[in-house]
């Protein structure tokens, strides 16, 4: 017998104030439908649907073929959605599980154990219930003398006694996927909102089914996600459950409230990060390694021991033994060879250094594949980009190129090659050369006189 997974996504989320999508929007620079996804993919679940809505092409580009998608043109409730996936779904045999599009902190774990509980019991229907101490905006759950579930109360539809009522619908059902569409056919329109409630299921199952719930203690988990201000909750939940993480494994955090890890990011034992850093994207950090502060790393590698301080590094690799910064911007593919320094306001953009490659400051190195012990003087730029098109330059190895310099591709140079200071190089260099290109220096004698200059305030 099979299990499925339901994902509800279709919402605008009118809160968050943004373009996007509710369940596409970021956290931790991650879109939450995809951390949803992810732990389903790592569950029990073997087949899952997503229900979409407003702006459904950035889930079909998002999702692809992970999943099948079911398409809620209306927004006519949370009953409706599901009734939108009666034709991929009615006729299935097995064990579904419904969970909301902006719940991004449900892990595979809560999903595998509720499963299980709801099989282990012999369950049609398993409602996940938590506690919070102000439940407002949530469905409360109304129990029997016997403490048996009668019913799932929406917010607006409460009594003053049952507002008081602390334990709450999470959103998330485990119910038998054959008696889930033969419920959902029945659920009425809500009188007050217009829509389908799903939570009406209970009250319809509950006369011939068994139905149970299970209590999530960890009423953090399947919080929802509806404002800018919850998303800050959320990735301070992630942030600190990440950095613990990494700190058992033999990561060395100084002052973790300010350093923001990706759950997706792999960091080796023996590493130290600093303060206000911020690592995602799939980024590895390899033993050794010194990070930050001040420090930005996006779908990166950070090899050993390598120093990164101040500095941006965005799309790119960095070999060991090297030091980037202060202040220095990696990005579009940069690989940076061993033993290099990438020093104070230095850019490097889809180019390739070789070893012991210095650029301590103040240089642009652009759509570059440059050899072993190059200097890089200060001001030094490869002009690669001529208006329209972006042209390539090739340096060799054992080159020094002197403050200044502005190397106009594409262009060639050749090893053992010396740039003089204030050069605009626009021709190949062969080996062993010395290239000068600079105006011949003209003195005009007693021309100084001639100079505007300021008026004296004294």
């Amino acid at each position: 017998m099979k299990n499925y997974a339901i994902v509800l996504a279709a919402g605008k989320g009118t809160r968050m104030k943004t373009e996007l999508p509710k369940c596409a929007f970021p956290i931790l620079k991650k879109p939450m439908i995809e951390y949803i996804m992810e732990n389903v993919e790592d569950s029990v679940i073997d087949e899952a649907i997503v229900v979409v809505g407003h702006q459904k092409e950035i889930f079909y580009e998002m999702l692809g073929d992970r999943v099948h998608f079911a398409l809620q043109e209306q927004q006519l409730g949370t009953g409706h959605a599901i009734k939108m996936t009666s034709e991929l779904m009615k006729d299935k045999v097995g064990t579904t599980i419904i969970m909301l599009g902006d719940m991004p902190l449900v892990d595979n774990t809560v999903i595998n154990k509720v499963i299980s509980y709801h099989q282990d019991r012999g369950n049609d229907l398993t409602v996940v219930t938590t506690e919070f101490d102000n439940p407002k905006g949530y469905g409360r759950i109304i129990r029997n003398d016997y403490g048996n579930i009668e019913a799932i109360v929406e917010q607006n539809d409460c009594t003053d006694e049952q507002k008081r009522i602390k334990e709450v619908n999470t959103g998330i059902y485990v119910v038998d996927n054959e008696e889930l569409f033969k419920a959902v056919e029945k659920i009425k329109k809500n009188k007050n909102k217009g829509e389908y409630y799903l939570t009406d299921i209970v009250e319809i199952m509950k006369k011939d089914h068994i139905i149970g719930t299970f209590v999530l203690w960890d009423n953090k988990k399947v919080m929802g996600i509806n404002d800018l201000y919850s998303v800050s909750i959320a990735e301070k939940y992630l942030r600190d459950l990440i950095n613990k993480d990494h700190m058992l494994n033999g990561v060395s955090i100084i002052n973790p409230e300010t350093v923001t890890i990706g759950d997706d990011v792999t960091i080796e034992s023996n590493v130290t990060i600093y303060p206000n850093t911020y690592i995602t994207g799939g980024s590895v950090i390899k033993t050794g390694a010194k990070i930050g502060p001040n420090t930005e790393i996006h779908t990166s590698v950070i090899h050993e021991n390598v120093i990164v301080k101040h500095s941006l590094i965005f799309d790119s690799e960095v070999h060991k033994n090297t030091v980037i910064g202060p202040f220095a911007h990696l990005r579009n593919g940069a690989v940076i060879g061993e033993d290099n320094r990438i020093g104070n306001f230095v850019e490097v953009k889809k180019s390739v250094t070789g070893k012991n490659t210095k650029a301590a400051h103040l240089a642009y190195i652009g759509d570059s594949l440059t050899g072993k012990n190059v200097n890089f003087g200060c001001g030094s730029i490869t002009v690669n980009y001529d208006g329209i098109n972006k042209h390539q330059t090739i340096i060799g190895d054992d080159v020094f190129i002197g403050c200044n310099t502005n190397l106009v591709a594409p262009v060639k140079i050749g090893d053992n090659v010396f740039i003089a200071a204030g050069s605009t190089v626009t021709k190949d260099v062969p080996n062993g050369a010395l290239a000068i290109a600079r105006n011949r220096q003209i003195n005009k004698s007693d021309y100084a006189k001639n100079l505007i200059r300021p008026k004296d305030d004294n």
